[in-house]
């Protein structure tokens, strides 16, 4: 039942956020007189102590965790990630504004695009994404700090003072309600599989750009291997995992929203699970975003290839738009442009 029971090798990743806490905690009952300056100063030292052992890897643990504060600059770091991703679309966008490809509807040729104009499609998703973290952020920026265990304190405790302290910039004003509170990790769950979704749409177009049916771009050898009996084949490793990890995301997320439906209130051990939930998805996130900015850093449009698969047929629309702006009815331009 102990084995069963412990999360402690879960927790340890969160023991900086946790001294970081306590010693606000500690701070704010020297403030309020239950602590003196001496017994505070004793036990910022303890705690300096105890973070360099950490540090070192010497500490024999002991239980703690505030996945806030630890939360918080995962979010931060994976926003970076994000904007740098972001960044490295728009540079190729401009790079390799000249060439052409088809572009596809129902995986069928349809209109002549720009191959920039196909990045800058998944650039507009991951803007969208990077605004919807900025509100995940926001959403857990909420100080538990002097809730208790259920009803609060009675020591006169400056939960302000705490909360600046500590970086956060709300209180969160009811202690049942905090002790339960695990919607910052669903929504930060949640907000990974709306980004994973779209990483697994970009690897699966890539995966088929990549392709010697296509040959539009050509993955470069640190993102992709070779097989294991056909020494001819480049695979896309990378895109296809991203792809498979969009899964795994979706899964966490699922999993863990059944773990805390129909839960009674305040807490419940069953909202340990949030704690391995939260480490997974924050390490998926993390490498996925590293991962794909790497691919698409590094990969080499095909020109010949991609213009090479545009033809005639593919300006059925625009001959129809032409006619239209002589004075033709859609309808008839739509029949006479399929004929041609």
């Amino acid at each position: 039942m102990e084995a069963y029971n412990e999360s402690l090798s879960l927790d340890k990743a969160f023991y900086a956020e946790d001294i970081d806490g306590s010693i606000a905690w500690a701070r704010a009952n020297k403030n309020a007189g239950i602590l003196t300056e001496e017994e505070f100063k004793e036990i910022e030292r303890g705690f300096g102590m105890v973070r360099k052992e950490w540090d070192s890897d010497s500490f024999q643990i002991k239980p703690g965790v505030d996945e806030r504060l630890w939360l918080r600059k995962k979010l931060h770091q994976i926003e970076d990630h994000l904007i740098s991703l972001l960044k490295v679309i728009v540079s190729r966008a401009e790079n390799d504004i000249d060439l052409l490809l088809p572009g596809y509807t129902h995986l069928q040729r349809a209109q002549p695009v720009r191959w920039s104009h196909w990045l800058l499609s998944y650039g507009a998703c991951f803007a969208r994404d990077l605004r919807a973290l900025e509100f995940v952020i926001q959403e857990l920026n909420c100080c538990p700090l002097g809730c208790g265990a259920l009803s609060g304190n009675v020591f006169n405790i400056d939960r302000r003072a705490i909360a600046d302290e500590l970086g956060f910039k709300e209180l969160c004003m009811n202690s049942m309600d905090a002790i339960s509170d695990r919607d910052f990790l669903l929504k930060t769950m949640g907000w990974g599989s709306d980004f994973m979704l779209h990483v697994s749409r970009i690897a699966e177009d890539l995966c088929i750009y990549s392709s010697q049916e296509f040959g539009f771009v050509k993955l470069a050898d640190a993102y992709s291997t070779g097989s294991s009996l056909m020494p001819q084949k480049k695979n896309p490793d990378a895109l296809e995992l991203l792809r498979g990890k969009s899964g795994t995301m979706h899964g966490i997320h699922s999993g863990f929203r059944m773990t805390l439906n129909a839960l009674p209130s305040t807490y419940n051990k069953d909202m340990q699970e949030g704690t391995s939930a939260i480490l997974s998805t924050i390490h998926l996130l993390s490498t996925s975003t590293l991962i794909l900015t790497g691919v698409l850093t590094t990969l080499t449009p095909n020109s010949h290839r991609m213009s090479s698969a545009l033809e005639p047929a593919m300006l059925a629309t625009e001959l129809a738009d032409y006619l239209v702006r002589k004075g033709v009815p859609f309808r008839e331009t739509h029949h006479i442009s399929g004929r041609v």
